[in-house]
């Protein structure tokens, strides 16, 4: 979507991805290689009673599907930062997570007109309807026409 079809309170929903065991143990290794995430004996006499999902790995699959769903064609070209970012449940190998994000605010920049700015809140819901994860991101858009990256 286009920066000036945004506006605030719209719902956008991504269909579920699952997330996979090899790509679980994959990414942990690569990326956060705590015990819980890698190893499966480990993780089943745990707190969690086997594997769980590496939470850096929860917000990629949030980010493509928040692509998908919005960004793709838009004129988005960064982000400053995330606020709130909250795992709330853990994820589990072969999890059918679905995305709702909503468009908090949106609104060109004071100090540049150039400059699109929108806060939205995305979250992610299991195949059991357990809300999992929760953040609160800023994406910003280029409104001078400029190139896209990499085009």
């Amino acid at each position: 979507m286009k920066f000036n079809e945004l506006k605030a309170g719209m719902v956008f929903k991504h269909p579920p991805v699952v997330v996979g065991e090899e790509e679980m143990l994959a990414f942990a290794r690569a990326y956060d290689p705590q015990w819980f995430h890698v190893d499966k004996e480990a993780a089943r006499k745990g707190r969690w009673g086997g594997l769980i999902s590496s939470g850096w790995l929860t917000c990629g699959v949030a980010m493509r599907m928040a692509v998908a769903a919005v960004l793709h064609d838009s004129e988005s070209f960064a982000s400053p930062g995330v606020e709130r970012l909250r795992w709330i449940l853990p994820v589990r190998p072969g999890d059918a997570l679905r995305l709702e994000a909503t468009i908090d605010s949106v609104r060109v920049s004071s100090s540049r007109d150039d400059l699109g700015i929108m806060r939205w809140t995305w979250r992610l819901f299991n195949q059991r309807d357990e809300h999992v994860f929760e953040v609160e991101a800023t994406s910003l858009f280029d409104l001078g026409g400029g190139e896209p990256q990499g085009a």
